[in-house]
């Protein structure tokens, strides 16, 4: 499957609302699980695979009618964007959790790392193939990064925190490798937690994502933002971010950034000239639809820092929180903005 061909591609970041049917979404409301939420899922384990199949058919499908290029199977198979991985490999406890404490007091369960990272079996094959045998258009599949998940588990093992992200970084490319060979057009790492810590992701943070990505062939991004809108409210989210011109040393092609709910500064983009820009133009704190020509605008002001040509037109972040009503409607306007530009341009 090849990319589309025209100018201002339209894609999302990962996910899509999974149907109040399938999770129990106000029990999913409550955080970003780190562990295994086995609780969160409303259909028993004998059905649950057909039910989240289906479930998985209904957002591509949405995608598709919303008129987006570049769909995802939108993650409808995952707890979090990052646990279903995570848990699912060697040298990880996950019948013994940890417990970490934030600065704010909050407390949340972590995966152990008990032993030696290694990727046991593929996690997300089966996704691949199913999104791949589902669309005719280009098929993205995301994978959570090296750094971001050694910064969301307990390291017991490992000498230290460059040692336990080279380990994870060594699984997500086993990975990575299976998925392109089952058809991914596109491979995304996200990486939201290089700005958590980014004193430590500038120790080894390009480094991971470099071995994560070794031998892709396909397209690959790499994602950022300041978490999900319906967790992280916008007024806390800074104009810029602390760690984002390292990104240029990444092997990615595309760096994926929010921008429109945190009306970033797009001037830091010029020292990612190299790269892809997947421009976030859609404030999903914002729980109205917005207007096709609102969306327009911010393509245009994004056209000001980066060519036509490697613009990637994008939510802000997962849509997982949203009601499904209201990220369809948005994700069609983001399409028809995207076409009124593409217009004025070509």
């Amino acid at each position: 499957m090849t990319l589309a061909q025209h100018l201002l591609p339209t894609t999302v970041v990962g996910s899509y609302p999974q149907p109040e049917w399938l999770v129990d979404r106000a029990m999913l409301s409550k955080s970003v699980p780190r562990t295994r939420m086995q609780a969160m899922w409303r259909v028993d384990g004998e059905h649950l695979e057909e039910a989240q199949d289906d479930a998985t058919i209904v957002a591509i499908r949405d995608m598709e009618r919303a008129g987006i290029d570049i769909v995802t199977d939108g993650e409808i198979r995952r707890e979090s964007y990052s646990n279903r991985f995570a848990t699912a490999l060697g040298g990880i406890d996950t019948d013994n959790p940890a417990i970490i404490v934030a600065r704010t007091g909050q407390q949340t369960s972590v995966p152990r790392v008990v032993g030696q990272i290694r990727r046991i079996r593929p996690v997300e094959l089966r996704d691949m193939e199913f999104l791949r045998r589902n669309t005719d258009r280009a098929a993205k599949i995301t994978l959570p990064g090296p750094f971001t998940m050694s910064q969301q588990a307990k390291n017991e093992f490992y000498e230290d925190d460059e040692a336990l992200a080279m380990a994870f970084a060594a699984a997500v490319n086993d990975e990575a490798h299976d998925l392109q060979r089952a058809g991914a057009d596109v491979i995304q790492l996200d990486e939201p937690w290089v700005r958590n810590n980014p004193e430590l992701a500038r120790r080894h943070a390009v480094k991971a994502i470099n071995r994560a990505l070794d031998g892709i062939t396909v397209p690959t991004v790499v994602h950022l933002c300041f978490g999900y809108a319906a967790v992280v409210p916008g007024s806390t989210k800074p104009a810029g971010y602390p760690f984002l011109a390292e990104l240029a040393d990444t092997t990615a092609q595309q760096i994926s950034i929010e921008a429109a709910q945190p009306k970033l500064d797009l001037g830091a983009l010029k020292d990612l000239s190299a790269k892809k820009i997947m421009l976030g133009v859609l404030d999903l704190g914002d729980p109205a639809v917005e207007s096709a020509d609102v969306i327009a605008d911010r393509i245009r002001h994004g056209l000001k820092y980066v060519a036509a040509d490697r613009l990637v037109v994008a939510p802000d972040c997962g849509m997982k929180y949203m009601p499904r009503a209201t990220a369809f409607g948005k994700l069609k306007a983001m399409c028809e903005a995207a076409a009124k530009v593409r217009g004025e341009i070509s």
